[in-house]
């Protein structure tokens, strides 16, 4: 797909900095639904990681503890909440990175922001593309993070891969994005990110 780890950072770093953007949402594909105009929206930062250090480059992705109270087993970016001490969305994705899978903060060579993108836990979220040239000393913070995999970023940057589904949610029918591989079903939110990340690098 990319004859370089040189050429695979040129064309990330144009796919996220080719302009802006009208970002996305878990809405996107529920037009019907309302959103309340007054909502206040909370700022928060994940990391996209992709590893070169295998060869093939893979996106790094967590399979959060099933004892959390809010989206649990599901598939997500370290990331979280921007904190008062942070100094942007950048550092939040970062600092988050390391506290949930151990990546050290210099580690990470960081190529730009994908647009935002809003969840329907009245979350903004901006995500991080960075490029991962050696190694690290996985760690998967206890109780919060089940598992730490990656999947091959030809697979989520292919939009053939993905798939609208659709469930009950609060009394009415939700339609999502899902990118699965292998035993694990990527969606929601994580999911509609990783589309954008593959709309923007086919442009």
């Amino acid at each position: 797909m990319y004859d370089t780890p040189e050429d695979l950072k040129q064309r990330l770093s144009m796919a996220v900095q080719s302009g802006p953007d009208a970002g996305s949402s878990d809405f996107d594909l529920n037009p019907e639904m309302s959103l309340p105009q007054a909502r206040r929206l909370r700022p928060a930062g994940v990391l996209v990681p992709i590893s070169l250090a295998s060869g093939a480059p893979r996106v790094i992705l967590t399979k959060r503890s099933s004892a959390l109270k809010h989206h649990p087993g599901q598939i997500a970016f370290p990331g979280g909440k921007v904190d008062e001490g942070d100094r942007d969305v950048t550092h939040t994705a970062l600092r988050e990175a390391w506290e949930e899978i151990g990546l050290p903060q210099d580690l990470p060579e960081v190529l730009g922001a994908l647009p935002t993108h809003e969840t329907v836990t009245s979350f903004t979220v901006t995500p991080v593309v960075a490029l991962l040239r050696s190694e690290f000393d996985i760690r998967p913070e206890a109780g919060e993070v089940a598992e730490v995999f990656s999947v091959p970023l030809s697979h989520v940057l292919d939009p053939a891969n993905y798939i609208i589904e659709s469930r009950r949610w609060r009394g009415t029918r939700r339609r999502y994005y899902t990118v699965p591989y292998g035993p694990y079903y990527i969606w929601g939110a994580t999911a509609r990110m990783l589309r954008q990340f593959a709309d923007r690098m086919q442009s």
